[in-house]
């Protein structure tokens, strides 16, 4: 059976907890800074100053009666305090759960029933009351809501030594349209950043920008944990905004991880390509890069764009092109060190299959009961599909069915749904189509003689998050139908590529 082989990897870290890289960190360089916030107010904290305020939380999380394993919600854009709860809650041993920040409050209840988490950190833009969701206690994401809770605690935090012991749970749509949580353990994520570390892209001299949402797996370990596993400087910021590049050339970025849809913003804007001055590491991840758009990137900055493919239940990092040639569309890469790669039963590499995956970065399987995770020899099918020549990896196609907006999976199966509940549609199809900003966009085919593009795009506004709303509505006669009944969802693709461009996505 021929697969992809890993690079030799060392035996493995002597963390059990990623937390515990903070403490490390304080440890060597307890006076350097660690984290900074830029805005108005310009924020920062050492090393030394981030431990004990992890400390803290984690202190005043352990007098609400949480124990090792109890879920602590995460609900906010990216801030200081995203930090520090995610890190608090994994210092305590408790299971961090980050959310969606686009999340309607419905999904927001879903999840924490689902979860059962015991403690909702979340910021105040999203007005949520702790009515809302019966006895689960809402702590603000802000440094008043955390004085509050550092006031409360007592005693020494502690949490099991053991890499197994479960740190995340990363939701994401299930084929059915109902949120699923990929379990992620301390080994996935730890093994995930020893796996990256071989590169030396991210060391004690670098500075990175996280712009990317940390509740992502991308924004969460592959930025977040780097930076850590590190020990570099991360420039904590909530999007791109009108200092955007002032952040880039004052901070004196050195590491930027972006989606295609950041480099196409950056690159629509002789401002903020002038911002990257200090950059020398680009690399791009969450959604599938087209390889247009990583050339004119390269010709417009002299940077060179790296591609990563990952997903969350590989804590992300499957292959990358660090270190290596870059070969055209679809090319991602070689595997990372430590990850097995086979194309479907080994057996024809080079021929399209589904890419199976192995490696000790993977989760343990869906929450609660583990199910879908790897089998009994490890190997975990992506339901990607993807072919090998020469060690190299290329992505042909993510599965049939998947719609991804920058980065973020929508199953067809939960917006059709939501758009049959109104009375005047007769049946549905959601289809995705490439979008140069966005990666996919969501596109819905409606039949029925009294409902409007209007009627839709109202009720998938209250329904649905914003990144799972139809980008276009079309409305037509008929869906086309094979032998069977099924929705022939390839006809409509075509149709979409055959039809006149509309106009460019939001980036959402």
């Amino acid at each position: 059976m021929e697969q992809l082989q890993p690079t030799a990897i060392s035996a493995g870290s002597p963390f059990t907890n990623v937390a515990e890289l903070v403490a490390d960190q304080a440890a060597q360089r307890p006076d350097t800074t660690a984290i900074v916030e830029p805005g108005a107010v310009r924020r920062t904290l050492t090393w030394s100053e981030l431990d004990t305020e992890i400390t803290a939380v984690a202190a005043g999380l352990v007098a609400h009666g949480l124990v090792a394993g109890h879920r602590v919600a995460i609900l906010g854009q990216n801030s200081i305090e995203f930090v520090v709860a995610y890190l608090a809650a994994l210092r305590a041993g408790y299971v961090a759960v980050p959310m969606n920040t686009q999340s309607t409050a419905d999904d927001v209840s879903a999840m924490l029933h689902d979860s059962g988490a015991r403690v909702l950190f979340v910021s105040p833009d999203h007005q949520l009351s702790s009515t809302d969701f019966g006895d689960v206690h809402l702590v603000g994401l802000t440094p008043e809501g955390f004085r509050a809770l550092a006031l409360t605690g007592r005693g020494e935090v502690s949490s099991p030594q053991d890499r197994e012991a479960l740190a995340v749970l990363l939701y994401t749509a299930g084929t059915s349209g109902r949120p699923k949580a990929a379990m992620l353990t301390h080994r996935a994520l730890l093994s995930h950043l020893e796996q990256i570390a071989r590169f030396g892209i991210v060391n004690s001299e670098a500075t990175i920008l996280a712009v990317l949402p940390l509740f992502h797996v991308y924004g969460l370990n592959a930025v977040l944990g780097s930076w850590l596993r590190g020990g570099a400087r991360l420039v904590v910021v909530d999007g791109i905004t009108d200092g955007f590049s002032d952040i880039l050339r004052e901070e004196g970025v050195t590491n930027l991880p972006v989606s295609p849809a950041l480099l196409t913003r950056i690159l629509a804007s002789d401002r903020l390509v002038d911002g990257l001055g200090s950059v020398t590491t680009v690399v791009s991840g969450a959604a599938p890069l087209l390889d247009d758009l990583r050339v004119a990137f390269t010709e417009r900055t002299g940077l060179r764009v790296e591609q990563g493919y990952g997903l969350t239940e590989a804590g992300p990092g499957v292959s990358a092109t660090l270190d290596g040639p870059l070969l055209g569309h679809g090319h991602v890469g070689r595997p990372l060190p430590g990850v097995e790669v086979r194309i479907g039963d080994g057996s024809e590499p080079g021929e399209p299959g589904e890419i199976f995956i192995r490696g000790q970065n993977l989760f343990s399987g869906y929450w609660p009961s583990g199910e879908g995770g790897p089998d009994a020899e490890g190997w975990f099918g992506t339901g990607d599909i993807g072919y090998s020549t020469q060690g190299e990896l290329f992505l042909v196609d993510r599965s049939r069915e998947l719609i991804i907006v920058n980065g973020f999976n929508v199953y067809p199966a939960e917006v059709e749904e939501a758009i049959s509940e109104l009375a005047e549609v007769d049946s549905v199809a959601v289809v995705g189509r490439p979008d140069v900003r966005t990666g996919e966009q969501v596109v819905a085919f409606v039949t029925g003689s009294a409902v409007t593009v209007e009627d839709v795009e109202a009720h998938c506004a209250v329904r649905l998050a914003k990144f799972k709303r139809p980008r276009l509505v079309r409305l037509v006669d008929e869906l086309p139908r094979g032998a069977t009944g099924k929705v022939q969802k390839g006809v409509l693709r075509h149709a979409l590529l055959d039809a006149q461009p509309e106009p460019a996505a939001k980036a959402y």
